[in-house]
């Protein structure tokens, strides 16, 4: 993602955010990654992060508590464990170890629920495998404090128990000494002393040519001697032959443990990644409980559509000052994409468009936001903004000067998938001057198709706004009562910047005040109020216009659903009349044989004129039910195709039964019988069943599975969802419902988890489709409660 200027995030006070998550940190590197971090341009990563946020904010709100903790930087420990034959110390060891035990813990927390209910975090650690050799490795030859284990090998526990028991002999030994030197009045009050990592006796000087052993030391006066007595010289000696090689034999085990950790460098490298990761996503997670931040709604397409949106800075600020923040919509519909914001100072202007920018750099960071959950965020591939005094005497800029350098690199660069946040818009110079040049540039930014908001008090780019498609006006609300801003955006209507109310609010004297209204005359003021009427005009015709269309567009799916109701029981009323009717001919053919049987008997009787008369008449009847039916027949099967198109079905073309039900495709035709494509499976229907169909919008390619009647024997009617994008859902719930109206299914089991209710949704929406009577609800909560819909058909 481009940002310009360079300095971005302060004026935008990202790193504000940034410093917050650093905080929150556990490690150095997770610190390092956060203030490493750039807004991501891909979609799918974004969505990733934000889900990965999501679920461990959904952790930390349930207490199920995620095993991390601190830990420190191992680039060095690893680094140097490349080096062959390089000895780990005990203190890298023992960071290897913290960072195994957390990972340990990080495999051990994700049991069977929780790798459903933390689906994207547990696909983290999914594809890297936790060798717990390794840290049994380490664990037989440090303890938890980092320190050799005496058991790390039988040879060191042997070493060991040698110099304890040289420790206790000297223990005897000295005692025995003292107790002798003591009673002839040649020690010291302290008695005993460690000079040169050896035991020695205190000694008045005076005495010390009295004790045999060894001078290691005197007192700063001279008035005392440290010996080493003679009795135990040859213990010290033995001690520290012992310890040389307990040093020997800890050297040989780092050096054996080292080589064995020496292959699995890859390994390592992975785990302290992971640690690194869920340190960062544990991080957002704690500001977005903070911030009570949620996941808004993804868009591929640029928009600007945030609802109840709050400055994440402001909202902490007056959190902890028990304040109330004021939340702003802002949503732009239809060609908008260019929001010129006005209205009074110190109303909220500034502070909204500084939200709009944060919000977009936090979204695009991977951070939940503070919005409601029907918030749609998209990708910008740029972001420029121009905010503050850009004064520079090193680079001989005015504030004006530094405007117009920032104005032509948004024009070089600008492009659809920008967002570009202007503050104070033309100011900074002649006021004619400065509104005309800046209604230019906006020009020519609307012309590029850009998306932003800028705040301006010019009347100009107010009126401008008003006539130019794909910009519109908009105004932070002010109390004209109480001369008090409320801090509410109000999007379709200019705002004033009310400066003669707030300057006689604020002081003024009145004859000040009224030399200066004569000064601009009527004119100036009418504009703004001409412009906020004008405004809430056009708005009342677009909103009558919106309401036009919608109602319009209900028509026409009412009427088309009519007639397909019309002719659908137009059909089955013929289908049922052919029925009976094919059912008296076959009854007839059946009273047949008894007709027969009685003009047999008129022949044998010598009565043929009667006999011809009866079989005259049943011929007659049999002929005229034989046409009714006939005529029937070709009224269902070969119907009027004008109705879609004159000409006859053919492979490849999009169809569906009479009788209603989803549309399937033509894959092939065998004289009166046609093989069709439909939900996934394959159908065998007669050619004279089925009509011509529009194009579905999208057909599934995937391989279908061949079936006739024993269809309806293999559906499962429960469906689970959770984990699908939108999309992916929207489709797989019409496949879904399509099987189970071609198996006669009359109850369906949705699930799709609670969440923040997109997937819900997605599902109601889908339903709404069907021209099919269906009730839709949601079970007890015992048994899935609004994670689980329910559809008797």
């Amino acid at each position: 993602m481009r940002l310009e200027p360079g300095d971005l995030y302060e004026k935008l006070e990202f790193d504000k955010i940034l410093s917050l998550l650093e905080e929150a940190c556990f490690g150095e590197q997770g610190k390092e990654q956060i203030r490493a971090i750039q807004p991501m341009s891909n979609l799918a990563h974004i969505e990733q992060g934000l889900d990965e946020v999501d679920e461990f904010r959904r952790s930390l709100e349930k207490r199920d508590n995620f095993p991390i903790g601190a830990y420190q930087e191992i680039n060095e420990e690893l680094r140097m464990l490349e080096i062959a034959g390089f000895v780990l110390p005990e203190d890298g060891l023992q960071k290897l170890n913290i960072l195994l035990l957390f990972i340990k813990e990080i495999y051990k927390f994700f049991n069977k629920d929780r790798q459903e209910a933390y689906e994207t975090l547990y696909n983290i650690i999914r594809p890297i495998h936790f060798n717990e050799d390794l840290l049994h490795a380490i664990e037989g030859v440090i303890d938890e404090e980092g320190n050799i284990r005496p058991d790390a090998s039988a040879e060191l526990q042997k070493i060991r128990r040698h110099i304890q028991s040289k420790y206790r002999e000297m223990d005897r030994q000295f005692r025995l000494i003292i107790d002798t030197y003591r009673k002839k009045g040649w020690l010291t009050d302290n008695v005993e002393s460690f000079r040169n990592a050896r035991r020695v006796l205190s000694v008045p000087s005076e005495h010390k040519r009295k004790i045999r052993g060894i001078i290691h030391d005197e007192s700063s006066t001279g008035r005392t001697a440290f010996i080493e007595p003679e009795g135990v010289i040859d213990i010290n000696n033995d001690l520290f032959d012992l310890q040389q090689e307990e040093k020997r034999e800890i050297y040989r085990i780092l050096k054996e443990l080292s080589a064995t950790l020496r292959p699995y460098l890859p390994s390592l490298h992975d785990y302290q990644n992971l640690i690194i990761r869920f340190d960062v996503v544990q991080t957002k997670a704690q500001l977005a409980l903070k911030l009570n931040a949620v996941r808004p709604r993804t868009k591929k397409q640029p928009t600007l559509a945030i609802i109840k949106g709050r400055h994440p800075l402001l909202y902490l600020k007056n959190k902890g000052l028990g304040r109330k923040t004021i939340p702003f919509d802002l949503s732009l519909f239809g060609q908008n994409r260019i929001l010129v914001l006005s209205g009074p100072n110190a109303g909220g202007k500034s502070i909204t468009m500084k939200s709009v920018g944060l919000l977009q750099l936090m979204f695009q960071c991977g951070l939940l936001l503070p919005v409601d959950g029907q918030t749609e965020m998209a990708v910008f591939e740029q972001l420029f903004a121009d905010i503050g005094d850009q004064q520079s005497l090193e680079n001989d800029l005015s504030t004006y000067s530094s405007r117009l350098e920032n104005a032509k690199v948004f024009l070089e660069h600008a492009n659809p998938d920008t967002l570009v946040l202007i503050d104070e818009f033309g100011s900074g110079t002649d006021p004619k001057i400065g509104g005309a040049i800046a209604e230019s540039v906006l020009f020519e930014l609307n012309r590029r198709k850009i998306y932003g908001v800028i705040t301006t008090h010019y009347s100009n780019l107010k009126v401008f706004a008003f006539k130019t498609r794909g910009l519109v006006n908009g105004s932070m609300h002010f109390d004209k009562d109480n001369l008090s801003p409320s801090y509410e955006l109000q999007v379709g209507r200019p705002g004033s910047s009310y400066a003669f109310e707030i300057a006689g609010k604020s002081g003024l004297p009145g004859r000040v005040l009224k030399y200066a209204r004569k000064r601009i005359g009527s004119n100036e003021r009418a504009v703004d109020d001409l412009l906020v009427d004008l405004q809430r005009e056009k708005q009342e015709v677009e909103e009558r216009l919106n309401e036009l269309t919608d109602k319009q567009k209900l028509l026409d799916r009412l009427t088309k659903t009519y007639d397909q109701l019309h002719r659908d029981l137009e059909y089955k009323r013929k289908k049922h009349k052919l029925e009976r009717k094919e059912q008296e001919l076959q009854q007839s053919a059946q009273e047949n044989k008894e007709l027969e049987r009685l003009i047999r008997e008129l022949k044998e009787e010598k009565n043929l004129d009667k006999a011809k008369k009866v079989s005259l008449e049943i011929k007659y009847q049999r002929e005229n039910l034989s046409e009714q039916v006939g005529g029937l027949r070709e009224e269902i099967y070969h119907p009027d195709q004008a109705l879609f198109e004159d000409r006859p079905l053919a492979v490849g073309d999009f169809v569906k039964l009479k009788t209603g039900g989803a549309t399937g495709e033509i894959e092939s035709i065998d004289r009166k019988n046609a093989i069709m494509i439909m939900g996934g499976m394959r159908m065998t229907v007669k050619l004279r069943d089925l009509q011509l169909a529009k194009t579905p919008l999208d057909v599934k390619t995937t391989q279908s599975v061949h079936s006739d009647i024993d269809y309806a024997a293999r559906f499962d009617s429960k469906i689970d969802i959770r984990g699908m994008r939108y999309v992916e859902a929207m489709k797989v719930i019409e496949d879904f419902v399509d099987q189970a109206l071609l198996a006669d299914v009359s109850n369906l089991r949705i699930v799709h988890g609670k969440g923040n209710g997109s997937l819900r949704d997605a599902v109601k929406k889908k339903l709404r489709e069907y021209n099919v009577t269906m009730e839709v609800y949601h079970p007890a909560a015992e048994a899935g409660g609004d994670g689980v819909t329910l559809v008797d058909l």
